[in-house]
């Protein structure tokens, strides 16, 4: 993330006009007798008025984890006026993701999502509710069914060799691809072959822009923003987020109404139309009869911008976080190509139909969720009452974060866990969808991710297509033990630089 040094900007004019009205607030908090407070999981000190703002650093999942050390897997820090309390354990994350599932399954929505006023349509912010249960239902029921994806099965396949012909043509020349763009690039054609049947882009150019555009709403929202420490700030945007994020919210927007319309004037064609076989046809046909056109349009532009915004910079991150592993570790990348060719063949491509299969490729995905999750704090939740947790209070209001990132590195739960050894995971009941809280990439509870189904066959095709259809060699010599792991965070975490390699194709 690009506010290293800068995480906290120096208060600006604005801010100093609301100051006497937020101080005058800590103080009354601070002289008022409050029983919750003296209830309140313990935390590291902070400063009066900012709390522990100051204390975050520019990889606040980091910080937490060394924090939670000395205070412990439940956790309180202040960040301005928000009370805010940090599970970095798998038992204090399933009080959240399902204990306690019912108080906690509301969003504190970051003031970034308010841009385009995408918090009153979004699926991942919007409060538990009757539009939140309908969109729920279209994702569960009609997008992400085993149906619905097993029917759009060969559109995925169609998008999968056409990657490998592109890194088949780069290594013919011989020339280095970026495997973070190529992931990014085959991962939204994929989707919005799945959702749309078209594809959004064509060339290298275009995916550094497209992938641009979702990484800057990523940083936007996983940046730190004073108006989310202190909400009477939000009425004046002090660092133009909320601005910067509508804008880029707008950009997808206008693409899909684009693609919807197009879809409505064909389908008005009776006698030369062909249906699709695809999400949009999907939505199109189960549109409830009292709703209107504009209506069900705007229902789908705001939901495809949620799938495709984290759709696909998670599933990216996730594939360029394997594939460097796998490359730091030429052993585990040996026994991936013996799976794969053993149950795929030479020479052929992996379908999904291989998945269930390939276990040790399984052991691979599972492992890079453990050690490199694409939301290293999983989306904030808000505790709608008062409640209490192993011993301690969490008070209503409370902002609630969980720290997968830390959970997956937890001594006492993993025996090495710095170390990437898919072997941990064979044999072992463990899972990521929800169900095992020593490893929730995609959360749990009724907010789960709801394109967690997609997500996984999309990483399994392109990581089993890399390491099964070619050999890899770094770029400039670099050896596997050198390469940079570096991680820059944002709502999903990066890898702070590119992963260039050079496909070799197999005689």
């Amino acid at each position: 993330m690009d506010t290293n040094s800068t995480l906290f900007l120096p208060f600006t004019v604005v801010f100093f006009l609301f100051t006497i009205i937020t101080f005058l607030r800590a103080l009354t908090s601070l002289l008022t007798p409050n029983k919750t407070k003296r209830n309140l999981p313990p935390g590291p000190k902070g400063l009066p008025l900012v709390g522990n703002l100051f204390q975050l650093g520019a990889k606040p999942h980091q910080t937490l984890a060394t924090l939670a050390k000395t205070h412990g897997s439940i956790m309180t820090l202040k960040l301005g006026q928000v009370t805010t309390i940090v599970m970095s354990s798998a038992e204090t994350a399933k009080g959240v993701l399902q204990t306690h599932d019912q108080f906690l399954s509301n969003r504190k929505v970051p003031d970034a999502m308010r841009g385009a006023n995408h918090h009153q349509f979004s699926f991942s912010f919007i409060p538990v509710s009757h539009q939140w249960r309908d969109l729920r239902k279209i994702c569960n029921g009609l997008l992400f069914s085993s149906k619905n994806l097993d029917a759009t099965q060969e559109l995925r396949s169609k998008k999968i060799q056409e990657l490998y012909s592109e890194i088949h043509h780069s290594s013919l020349k011989g020339e280095p691809v970026n495997i973070g763009r190529l992931a990014f690039k085959t991962t939204i054609n994929l989707l919005s072959n799945t959702v749309f049947s078209e594809d959004f882009i064509q060339s290298a150019e275009k995916a550094g822009e497209m992938k641009e555009l979702v990484a800057n709403i990523m940083k936007e929202v996983g940046r730190p923003n004073l108006a989310d420490c202190f909400p009477v700030l939000k009425v004046v945007d002090p660092h133009g987020i909320r601005r910067r994020t509508g804008t880029y919210f707008w950009k997808l927007l206008n693409i899909f109404k684009c693609l919807i319309n197009k879809r409505l004037e064909q389908r008005k064609d009776d006698a030369g139309y062909c249906t699709k076989n695809d999400m949009l046809e999907v939505m199109l046909n189960n549109a409830p009869q009292h709703t209107s056109q504009e209506m069900n349009i705007v229902k789908i532009q705001r939901l495809s911008l949620d799938l495709f915004a984290a759709g696909t910079d998670t599933v990216t991150t996730t594939v360029e976080w394997g594939m460097a592993e796998l490359l730091r570790n030429p052993n585990v990348m040996s026994k991936a190509k013996e799976e794969l060719e053993k149950c795929v063949g030479k020479g052929k491509i992996v379908e999904e139909s291989h998945i269930p299969k390939l276990h040790y490729l399984q052991a691979i995905v599972k492992e890079t969720f453990r050690l490199h999750p694409a939301v290293p704090l999983l989306l904030p939740r808000e505790a709608e009452e008062e409640l209490e947790m192993h011993g301690h209070t969490i008070p209503k209001g409370a902002q609630v974060l969980v720290n997968v990132w830390a959970i997956g590195r937890d001594p006492n739960l993993w025996d090495k866990p710095a170390l990437f050894w898919p072997e941990r995971f064979l044999g072992s009941e463990i899972d990521f969808r929800g169900r095992s809280f020593e490893l929730t990439p995609f959360g749990g509870g009724r907010r789960i991710c709801p394109g967690l189904s997609l997500a996984i066959r999309l990483v399994f095709l392109m990581l089993g297509l890399f390491i099964h259809s070619f050999h890899w060699e770094l770029e400039g010599g670099i050896q596997p033990q050198d390469i940079n792991m570096d991680e820059s965070f944002g709502l999903t975490l990066e890898k702070a630089q590119p992963l260039l390699v050079i496909p070799i194709t197999p005689n």
